[in-house]
Protein backbone atom coordinates (compact mmCIF):
# COMPACT_ATOMS: atom_id res chain seq x y z
CA UNK A 1 0.00 0.00 0.00
CA UNK A 2 1.29 3.26 -0.92
CA UNK A 3 2.14 6.12 1.91
CA UNK A 4 1.27 10.11 1.80
CA UNK A 5 2.20 12.73 3.34
CA UNK A 6 -0.62 15.12 4.31
CA UNK A 7 -0.25 19.17 4.34
CA UNK A 8 -2.43 21.37 5.37
CA UNK A 9 -1.33 24.45 3.32
CA UNK A 10 -4.12 26.83 4.90
CA UNK A 11 -2.32 25.96 8.51
CA UNK A 12 1.35 25.50 7.05
CA UNK A 13 1.25 22.24 9.52
CA UNK A 14 1.71 18.65 8.40
CA UNK A 15 -1.31 16.26 9.74
CA UNK A 16 0.73 13.63 9.03
CA UNK A 17 4.13 12.50 7.99
CA UNK A 18 2.72 9.12 6.82
CA UNK A 19 -0.17 7.98 6.28
CA UNK A 20 -1.50 4.52 4.34
CA UNK A 21 -3.63 5.35 1.16
CA UNK A 22 -5.88 2.91 0.83
CA UNK A 23 -8.06 2.77 -2.54
CA UNK A 24 -8.98 -1.28 -3.00
CA UNK A 25 -12.12 -2.58 -1.97
CA UNK A 26 -10.73 -4.32 1.07
CA UNK A 27 -8.20 -2.09 2.01
CA UNK A 28 -10.97 0.59 2.34
CA UNK A 29 -12.88 -2.03 4.32
CA UNK A 30 -10.71 -3.01 6.64
CA UNK A 31 -9.13 0.60 7.39
CA UNK A 32 -7.32 0.65 10.72
CA UNK A 33 -9.43 -2.24 12.64
CA UNK A 34 -6.75 -4.82 14.06
CA UNK A 35 -3.96 -2.04 13.51
CA UNK A 36 -2.54 -0.35 16.58
CA UNK A 37 -3.57 3.08 17.38
CA UNK A 38 -1.59 5.46 15.09
CA UNK A 39 1.03 7.20 16.49
CA UNK A 40 1.11 11.23 15.78
CA UNK A 41 2.08 11.82 12.69
CA UNK A 42 0.51 9.09 11.08
CA UNK A 43 -2.76 7.85 9.60
CA UNK A 44 -5.16 6.33 7.06
CA UNK A 45 -6.80 7.87 3.66
CA UNK A 46 -9.37 6.07 2.46
CA UNK A 47 -10.07 7.03 -1.32
CA UNK A 48 -12.70 7.19 -1.99
CA UNK A 49 -14.92 7.61 0.94
CA UNK A 50 -17.66 9.98 2.26
CA UNK A 51 -18.13 8.23 5.71
CA UNK A 52 -16.28 5.82 8.08
CA UNK A 53 -17.70 3.43 11.29
CA UNK A 54 -15.47 2.95 14.17
CA UNK A 55 -17.14 -0.68 14.40
CA UNK A 56 -15.15 -3.32 16.37
CA UNK A 57 -12.70 -0.41 17.08
CA UNK A 58 -10.21 -0.26 20.58
CA UNK A 59 -9.50 3.54 20.04
CA UNK A 60 -10.64 6.89 18.97
CA UNK A 61 -9.65 8.65 15.78
CA UNK A 62 -9.92 12.31 14.30
CA UNK A 63 -11.29 11.91 10.72
CA UNK A 64 -11.21 14.68 8.15
CA UNK A 65 -13.31 14.87 4.98
CA UNK A 66 -11.83 16.15 1.77
CA UNK A 67 -13.97 17.09 -0.97
CA UNK A 68 -12.04 16.35 -4.87
CA UNK A 69 -10.54 19.79 -4.87
CA UNK A 70 -8.56 18.01 -1.64
CA UNK A 71 -10.83 21.03 0.68
CA UNK A 72 -11.59 20.25 4.51
CA UNK A 73 -15.49 19.35 3.80
CA UNK A 74 -15.84 18.58 7.35
CA UNK A 75 -14.55 16.44 10.32
CA UNK A 76 -14.89 14.41 13.34
CA UNK A 77 -12.68 15.12 16.51
CA UNK A 78 -12.68 11.85 18.60
CA UNK A 79 -14.95 9.45 16.76
CA UNK A 80 -15.23 6.94 19.53
CA UNK A 81 -15.28 2.89 19.18
CA UNK A 82 -18.73 1.82 17.53
CA UNK A 83 -19.91 4.60 16.39
CA UNK A 84 -20.59 6.16 12.73
CA UNK A 85 -19.39 8.97 11.30
CA UNK A 86 -21.92 11.53 9.45
CA UNK A 87 -22.34 10.69 5.49
CA UNK A 88 -20.92 13.16 3.63
CA UNK A 89 -21.89 14.31 0.43
CA UNK A 90 -19.60 15.92 -1.18
CA UNK A 91 -16.60 14.07 0.05
CA UNK A 92 -13.97 12.57 -2.13
CA UNK A 93 -11.74 11.02 1.07
CA UNK A 94 -11.77 10.44 4.76
CA UNK A 95 -8.93 10.91 6.30
CA UNK A 96 -8.27 9.30 9.74
CA UNK A 97 -5.66 10.32 12.18
CA UNK A 98 -4.89 9.85 15.80
CA UNK A 99 -7.08 11.84 18.35
CA UNK A 100 -6.03 15.23 19.22
CA UNK A 101 -4.63 15.99 15.65
CA UNK A 102 -7.59 18.28 14.41
CA UNK A 103 -6.71 20.27 17.72
CA UNK A 104 -3.18 20.20 17.41
CA UNK A 105 -2.77 21.31 13.97
CA UNK A 106 -5.83 24.18 13.91
CA UNK A 107 -7.40 22.65 11.20
CA UNK A 108 -11.03 24.10 9.75
CA UNK A 109 -13.75 23.25 7.18
CA UNK A 110 -12.18 25.37 3.90
CA UNK A 111 -8.52 24.66 5.04
CA UNK A 112 -6.53 23.40 1.98
CA UNK A 113 -4.77 20.11 2.11
CA UNK A 114 -1.60 18.78 0.15
CA UNK A 115 -1.27 15.18 -0.89
CA UNK A 116 2.55 14.15 -1.17
CA UNK A 117 3.00 10.61 -2.45
CA UNK A 118 5.25 8.84 -0.53
CA UNK A 119 6.70 4.98 -0.70
CA UNK A 120 5.10 1.41 -1.34
CA UNK A 121 4.65 -0.37 1.68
Amino acid sequence: MRTVKIVNETRGSVLAEEALHATGFWTRLRGLLGRPEPEPGRGLVLDPCKSVHMWGMRYSLDVLFSDPQDCVVAMEEGLAPWQVSSHVKTARRAIELPTGTIQRTETKVGDQLLFESGSVQ
